[in-house]
């Protein structure tokens, strides 16, 4: 969940260079502070499992300027307004019309919202200096669900207009903490993901994790594996669930919250040691419609591949161990799978 967020000004120098094209940006349990850095919305047209992200920046094939609707929560959510108001909030501040770029504006779209608009200077690499941006949600999943707080990763693509005026594709996850209030639950926080720079070389499963259409990574996920963030035993998992099913990740590492979401104990994402599955064979996980036989065979494939705690939405008997599998609130919307450093 959340992280230090890349600032606009280093999204301003991205996305002046090269060449003058537009280039820019992307727990075992739930956490709560903030995050290490860190497809497609239930509704969206786009939603094969190898469409979203090789790759976290690239140049859009069409001069057309995306138009994305706004995500709505699907059947089978918990707490559907709760996860919409963090959504909204992200949407506001990450896409503008021609013209509507710089923090000011930011802050009016917030406040149109009836929120904060003080977390528009919690943007960090939403705010990108272009004229103008369009910003679709892939999916808003729980990173942590209490009585009275909440923490929602918002994970989305985002284009930015480049000097000709075609989108640029770029992409972010964002941890949005809420406390509840009437009639609507309160933003109280962003924490943009900041996956950090690509290394210079690649093990050999990350390079195979990023070339494999059947892995859907969004873009902070994918940054996260070009950055050599994540343990070997994960980027195995995902290779060995690709020869079974073809599924959506929602987070890796950046985006995540520090912490079990409502503990102090320390989650795996931030080390680069768990990932979280939102769509399985182009099944949402929090979906009623989706066999309960699908979401629970692939929670026991990923315990077969290594992970020593897997949690969905429903707790599943037996495993290696006594806790190997775990299931509440936070996980009937994902899959969660971890792994031993």
């Amino acid at each position: 969940m959340p992280a230090p967020s890349l600032q606009p000004g280093r999204r301003t120098l991205l996305l002046a260079g090269l060449g003058g094209a537009l280039a820019a940006c992307s727990s075992g349990h739930p956490s709560t502070p903030t995050s290490p850095s860190g497809p497609n919305s239930p509704n969206s047209p786009n939603s094969s499992p190898n469409a979203s992200t090789s790759t976290s920046t690239s140049t859009s094939t069409s001069s057309a300027f995306p138009a994305p609707a706004a995500w709505q929560p699907g059947p089978g959510e918990l707490q559907p307004d709760v996860k919409l108001r963090a959504v909204q909030v992200v949407e506001a501040i990450g896409g503008w019309p021609p013209g509507g770029q710089g923090m000011a504006a930011a802050r009016q779209r917030v406040a149109a919202l009836g929120a904060d608009p003080g977390l528009a200077d919690q943007g960090g690499a939403l705010l990108a200096d272009a004229p103008r941006a369009a910003l679709e949600v892939v999916y808003a999943q729980y990173g942590g669900l209490l009585a009275d707080s909440a923490s929602v990763l918002v994970v989305c693509r985002q284009w930015l207009a480049g000097p000709d005026g075609a989108p640029v594709s770029t992409g972010s996850t964002v941890d949005v903490r809420l406390s509840s209030a009437a009639p609507r639950w309160e933003v109280t926080a962003l924490h943009p993901a900041d996956p950090g720079p690509a290394a210079a070389a690649l093990s050999d499963p990350a390079t195979r994790v990023l070339a494999q259409p059947r892995i859907a990574l969004p873009p902070a996920a994918v940054a996260d594996v070009r950055g050599g963030q994540v343990h070997d035993a994960a980027l195995a998992a995902l290779l060995a669930l690709a020869g079974t099913y073809a599924f959506e990740v929602s987070v890796v590492r950046s985006g995540h919250p520090l912490l079990v979401f409502g503990t102090d104990r320390p989650s795996d994402h931030p080390q680069g040691r768990a990932f979280d599955t939102w769509r399985i064979d182009g099944r949402a996980v929090v979906d009623p419609a989706t066999p309960a036989d699908l979401v629970d065979s692939f929670m026991r494939a990923a315990a077969a591949a290594g992970s020593y705690n897997v949690g969905g939405p429903r707790l599943l008997p037996g495993g290696a161990t006594a806790n190997q599998f775990f299931s509440d609130a936070t996980h009937h919307d994902h899959v969660h799978a971890g792994f031993r450093g």
